[in-house]
């Protein structure tokens, strides 16, 4: 559950092992974690104060005050607080740093329920209601028991109605025949019994516990046209206009004359119900309050980015938006995958860990700040998507190019490049810089391709032994990674002099190759190691987008011959930290060979410069350059 929702909300929920660990996975996750409450029963302090508390046996004592501090528990683990009154949040924000006030109203289903029973009262019978929805509030009404027994005895039309878990007071019980007793009702049935009274009344003894209490019983009952009588606390005293929209008492004798002067006067009655129930009417329903709630959420939850894979098959540029999605979450992004199709909930990388949405068995409602395109096939759905406020487009690639003449795929892929509007380019490639400038008129935004170099651990190679090892990388199936010339290079080298290693995610050696060993889809997490292990890296590819071997190479310390090529002009220099041959000249590219073994001075030059290159391009180095593509 924690992998569908964007902030989890606990509501007066006990600490349990499984509530810590979904917890402690939201906040990993950048998932808004808040607790909701509406008393303070996350304080032991404050219902020992209550008269029903301090009446429990020792054992469900001990039972309550537990259920108390595991409450209290969840709290502490939580950034923030929902709560109903002022007095509640002020106990809350002991734990949490913000608290958001969402005042108790009535559902839209209550109001029309309460609209069915509103109904004209014509009776010389006066009914006072008394709603005790928790034994903790049994001890209420004695406070005013004196002044209902005289009413009692002055008004023999007056009857009361006692509706809940009230156990009626001995004083009373000489009354019976004046007096009504409902157990709990389906709270569907609760706004017709409320109708059938003339005056609502909610005595409060003076307490912490119900100064947090919220105005409930007064909404409940304006909302149709009865008259509230409430004791001068909490959340009554926050809502109820003294005489406009119902009565205050503010000490023990007010709820005689507050009683009779509702008993006796039938235009003040009606007054009081009207002006309450046009006020909750504009205050008290969840769609005049909802609007503010949701802001609050909103404003709360951390930045929303979804990066639209073609699928979970490991390439260098999928590497490459795990890389911006670990910079993007340490900076307190929720970041989400959503892949056409996969069976993992979660995708883990370099101590990550990221949702993995299946698009073909999940629905999205998510409201997302970006939602980023990685490939031509994924830029549709990012474009369809209407929940979201910017689109971006990681282009990686000339994608029209991946595909022969003729294939339909390849007018598919090259309209991704002229969106005239509604989409924004970022690329990590200066040549993909170039000609999405250039060619298609758009204005994308660059941010440099980087390296792990915990992956890359350098050593300075000696050319001077008995075998140089020579490694050769790329698909032998594409005619632009131009492998088959790279082997006609070592095909003229000395056998006995130099040994041969081809690396591979693609495509197999052909029969011609000469290999002394084959390393087929090595895992990236040991790339490093196959690179640490030789010593020149030939590079013959005419068509890179960005180009990692050789830079990958360098960060090992070892030594590059490469065709130069778009995807690697940006950051390789001749002479510099690489030697460049033409593309097509086998003899020139021996001759670089050549000249690198004797040449102790170029060797020099090219292992000194190719780290400070590789370690300019280190990942950690580049974090403000990738978040900038994200948060301008």
């Amino acid at each position: 559950m924690v992998c569908d929702f964007r902030i989890i909300i606990f509501f007066r929920c006990p600490w349990t092992k499984e509530i810590n660990e979904a917890i402690a996975l939201a906040k990993s996750l950048n998932k808004k974690v808040l607790f909701d409450i509406d008393n303070l029963d996350f304080e032991i302090k404050y219902t020992n104060s209550n008269t029903y508390v301090k009446e429990l046996s020792p054992y469900e004592k001990q039972f309550h005050d537990k259920n108390i501090i595991l409450m209290r528990k969840t709290l502490s683990l939580c950034e923030g607080a929902i709560t109903t009154t002022e007095i509640i949040a002020k106990e809350l924000k002991n734990y949490v740093p913000v608290v958001f006030i969402n005042r108790n109203v009535a559902s839209e289903e209550i109001w029309k329920l309460s609209e069915n029973v509103l109904k004209i009262k014509n009776s010389s019978e006066i009914i006072i209601g008394y709603i005790c929805d928790s034994a903790f509030h049994n001890s209420n009404i004695n406070i005013i028991i004196p002044y209902l027994i005289k009413i009692l005895l002055e008004f023999k039309n007056v009857k009361l109605l006692f509706l809940g878990e009230l156990e009626l007071p001995n004083e009373l019980k000489y009354f019976s025949s004046q007096i009504i007793i409902k157990k709990f009702i389906n709270r569907e049935k609760l706004p017709e019994l409320i109708a059938r009274m003339d005056i609502n009344i909610v005595p409060l003894k003076n307490c912490i516990f119900n100064e947090a209490k919220s105005e409930n019983e007064w909404f409940e009952a304006a909302l149709v046209k009865v008259p509230t009588i409430a004791s001068n606390i909490g959340g009554f005293k926050q809502a109820i206009l003294h005489g406009k929209t119902g009565l205050l008492c503010t000490n023990p004798k007010d709820w005689y004359n507050a009683m009779k002067a509702l008993i006796t006067d039938d235009l003040l009655r009606i007054n009081i119900a009207s002006n309450a129930f046009e006020v909750c009417r504009e205050k008290y329903n969840t769609l005049s309050t909802g609007i503010k709630l949701a802001s609050f959420i909103n404003s709360i939850a951390n930045r929303h980015i979804g990066f639209v894979l073609p699928s979970l098959i490991i390439s260098g540029g999928i590497y490459v938006v795990l890389e911006h999605a670990s910079f993007l979450q340490d900076s307190g992004w929720d970041v989400d995958f959503l892949i056409p199709e996969t069976n993992i909930n979660f995708i883990e990388f370099k101590g990550h860990k990221f949702n993995a949405i299946n698009l073909s068995n999940s629905m999205i409602a998510s409201q997302y700040d970006i939602l980023v395109a990685t490939l031509y096939t994924t830029l549709f759905l990012v474009l369809n998507y209407s929940k979201v406020k910017r689109r971006l487009y990681l282009v990686q690639g000339y994608e029209t190019d991946f595909f022969p003449y003729g294939d339909i795929e390849r007018g598919i892929a090259e309209k991704t490049y002229t969106i005239p509007f509604g989409v924004e380019y970022i690329t990590i490639s200066k040549w993909c810089e170039t000609w999405l400038k250039t060619k298609y008129k758009q204005k994308p935004i660059f941010g440099p391709n980087g390296i792990d170099l915990n992956y890359f651990m350098e050593h300075k190679r000696s050319l001077n032994k008995t075998k140089i090892r020579i490694l050769i990388e790329g698909n032998s199936l594409s005619l632009k990674k131009n492998v088959d010339e790279s082997f006609k290079i070592v095909e003229k080298l000395d056998k006995n002099k130099f040994e041969i290693w081809y690396m591979s995610y693609k495509g197999k050696p052909k029969n011609w190759y000469r290999i002394d060993k084959f390393l087929k889809n090595i895992p990236y997490e040991k790339v490093g190691k196959v690179y640490e292990q030789c010593d020149i890296l030939i590079k013959s590819s005419y068509y890179e987008s960005f180009s990692y071997p050789p830079l990958e190479m360098m960060a090992t310390g070892g030594y590059c011959i490469v065709v130069p090529n778009d995807g690697n002009i940006e950051y390789l220099k001749n002479e510099e930290n690489c030697l460049f041959y033409k593309l097509g000249d086998i003899d020139s590219a021996i001759q670089s060979i050549e000249r690198l073994i004797s040449d102790k001075h170029l060797q020099k030059r090219l292992y000194e410069n190719g780290l400070d290159t590789a370690k300019k391009r280190d990942w950690k180095n580049l974090k403000k350059q990738i978040l900038f593509l994200y948060e301008k």
